[in-house]
């Protein structure tokens, strides 16, 4: 996936939380754009205090918007890229 479509689902209002895919079929839940940073060959998430995953973007291959009531991002099964 290029860099620019997941810099505009980070940068979309109001924002929709997502869950990234990988083509190996993790997932990593994107609940805020805080959590995200872009490199110029790099997505970095933070998936919570203590962790984070280094991502290659040519790697993901969907961001899946499907929301709860809560608009929280409910990944299948979510597991560090």
């Amino acid at each position: 996936m290029s860099l620019d479509g997941i810099r505009r689902a980070l940068h979309r209002k109001p924002f929709l939380a997502f869950v990234m895919r990988s083509a190996d079929g993790r997932s990593v839940a994107i609940g805020h754009p805080d959590f995200v940073t872009l490199g110029g060959r790099l997505v970095i998430v933070v998936l919570d205090e203590n962790n984070w995953s280094v991502i290659e973007p040519l790697l993901i291959v969907s961001l899946d918007y499907t929301t709860d009531n809560l608009g929280q991002a409910q990944p299948d099964s979510v597991s560090p890229m």
